[in-house]
């Protein structure tokens, strides 16, 4: 009887994991209130969770905003905490899945302005992102090719990859 006691203890987690799980979820709520309204926007929240983060920013008190982190680890308690994190490293700069975002936008852009796969390019581009103005898209692709070829500065090119980032939401 002892014996099953010890091996039913061994599967639930320790103490010391509850509480750095939980301050992670914390860690996470954290993140969560420092994130712009447009990007908070382009997050698959609940509810809840939305007005625990606009709670947060009405509050001035330390300590009660010190008690709100705390509720909102506990409303992620309740949530994919991975996705999520996935999703909002996507915001933050210094994470490789930015980088890689963002690398993955100047391949397009790059193909899109390449004289020999540009057409190509620009129809995968269209049938990927069906949301996307063909005719805009067109016109800043002219336009930044032309600047190219007369060697001129990269305005259009830099309007370019601003359209591309909006079209993919970020």
């Amino acid at each position: 009887m002892i014996d099953e006691q010890y091996e039913d203890d061994e599967l639930l987690p320790s103490r010391s994991q509850l509480k750095r799980e939980d301050e992670a979820r914390k860690a996470l709520g954290r993140r969560l209130t420092a994130l712009k309204a447009d990007q908070l926007a382009k997050l698959e929240l609940p509810d809840d969770l939305r007005e625990g983060i606009a709670t947060f920013h009405r509050i001035r008190s330390r300590e009660a905003q010190r008690r709100q982190i705390q509720y909102l680890g506990k409303v992620l308690r309740h949530m994919d905490t991975e996705a999520l994190a996935q999703q909002m490293d996507l915001f933050d700069a210094s994470t490789q899945a930015h980088a890689q975002h963002f690398q993955k936008l100047e391949q397009w852009r790059d193909r899109l302005l390449d004289n020999e796969q540009g057409q190509e390019a620009l129809t995968q581009y269209l049938s990927q992102y069906p949301q996307a103005d063909s005719q805009t898209l067109r016109n800043l692709v002219r336009s930044a090719r032309k600047e190219r070829d007369q060697q001129k500065a990269p305005a259009s090119a830099r309007k370019l990859f601003r359209y591309l980032r909006e079209i993919d939401g970020l």
